[in-house]
């Protein structure tokens, strides 16, 4: 993401609606009939601001990028900060606002679509959790700034296409920053992966990550592959192949030299490791031409 200040706050407010036709239009395209905006904005220190809906038919995304706000939901109340994230799914009752003393600063966007709810559920998966934060990760205000350059289109209907395809990106997105935010706590999964490229030419056990970890494998496996997507020494061997194809590429090395490179001492386990992980064995992942 860029960083905040390639990406200011627009001083002005903006909202913009899609008309009937164009999101006639998007729910009939293959490729914006799953997720499409129905409308959107930026609302800058917008004081007074207040939303009441005891039934609505769409989905809405805030982000709180300023000041401060509320949110109250069958579920209970919830107070709004900067780096917020707020998720409302159909058909939810809701009511929001801004705080009178400190008025919050919001992108939204009401969405629909075949698979919004998917991707609603993607974001905070947990029925009750529709807020959560991404302080630290504020380059997500240059994701719904882009939202925003549909405006003064005159309707274009590739500009809401692209649109439509950022905001399934952006709801994606969001949800791995929830995930790994819930996942890095008390855990310095950097400090593990350094460990990993470290030990690439040599072996690294399970036992050894959850030391330096501080957790018991158990706990370490589960947390790690919460953040991954793949268990801690799953991921060590990706990196390894990963690092072999770098080897393949730039280097006249044999396979067998790659491999003791690796750390493996058989080279045909080796190669039926690197053709399970990668999809070719290595000679002919090394004759192949990518243009």
């Amino acid at each position: 993401m860029s960083s905040p200040s390639q990406w200011p706050l627009p001083k002005e407010g903006v909202r913009i609606l899609t008309p009937s036709f164009m999101k006639a239009h998007l729910a009939s395209n293959p490729i914006s009939a799953d997720l499409f905006p129905t409308a959107m904005g930026y609302y800058p220190l917008a004081r007074g601001h207040q939303m009441e809906r005891k039934k609505h038919d769409d989905y809405l995304l805030i982000y709180c990028v300023e000041g401060a706000g509320w949110l109250e939901t069958p579920s209970g109340e919830a107070r709004i900060q900067p780096g917020d994230i707020i998720v409302l799914p159909t058909p939810l009752s809701h009511r929001y606002g801004s705080d009178a003393n400190n008025p919050w600063s919001i992108y939204w966007v009401h969405y629909e679509g075949d698979k919004a709810l998917n991707y609603t559920e993607h974001v905070f998966q947990q029925a009750s959790q529709y807020v959560f934060n991404i302080a630290g990760t504020s380059g997500f205000r240059s994701a719904f700034n882009s939202l925003l350059e549909v405006a003064r289109t005159g309707y274009e209907s590739s500009a809401y296409l692209t649109v439509a395809n950022r905001l399934k990106l952006l709801l994606v997105e969001l949800g791995r920053a929830r995930e790994r935010d819930e996942a890095r706590r008390g855990f310095d999964i950097d400090h593990i992966q350094e460990l990993m490229r470290s030990r690439l030419r040599g072996q690294l056990s399970l036992d050894e990550m959850a030391q330096a970890a501080f957790l018991s494998k158990f706990h370490f496996s589960k947390r790690y592959k919460a953040l991954t997507g793949y268990p801690p020494i799953q991921h060590f061997l990706n990196m390894k192949m990963e690092y072999a194809c770098e080897l393949l590429d730039g280097s006249a090395l044999s396979v067998k030299a790659i491999a003791w490179e690796l750390g493996f001492k058989d080279p045909l386990y080796f190669s039926r490791l690197f053709k399970r992980i990668i999809g070719s064995s290595p000679l002919i992942y090394r004759q192949s031409v990518k243009g």
